[in-house]
């Protein structure tokens, strides 16, 4: 047992260094969060990136290929990856899968910067954020 003296000292420690490993959490998530908006802004403004998953009607609608619905179901497959397989991976096999799934994110959600304009994603952006 410790001394009455020493529980306030190992308490402090004890929280900042939970505080330290949190803080890097979020840090990850941030960036991940930022890779994933880099990379849909990317391809939404880029067309022959676009072209590869939507062809053009004779009306002027976008059409989705068979790529696009694999991009917007790869989302759910790393989920799976990473709800099953977490315990089995190395830290760096991990971080790896989590940065290729930020990408895929940003491939899936590119539709949306077709289909609302900048300032609404913006606002809608920083609206969560701030909740």
């Amino acid at each position: 047992m410790r001394p009455y003296g020493q529980a306030g000292t190992y308490a402090a420690e004890y929280d900042a260094g939970l505080r330290a490993y949190m803080l890097r959490v979020y840090n990850y998530m941030a960036s991940g969060l930022l890779l994933t908006g880099i990379v849909a802004y990317f391809t939404a403004s880029t067309p022959e990136i676009m072209q590869l998953f939507y062809t053009a009607t004779a009306r002027g609608q976008l059409q989705p290929t068979m790529l696009a619905y694999i991009v917007m179901f790869a989302p759910l497959a790393f989920i799976l990856v990473l709800s099953f397989g977490i315990n089995k991976m190395s830290a760096s096999t991990a971080q790896a899968v989590f940065w290729v799934f930020a990408v895929v994110m940003g491939l899936s959600s590119a539709h949306i910067f077709l289909s609302f304009t900048g300032s609404s994603i913006a606002r809608v952006f920083f609206i969560s954020a701030a909740t």
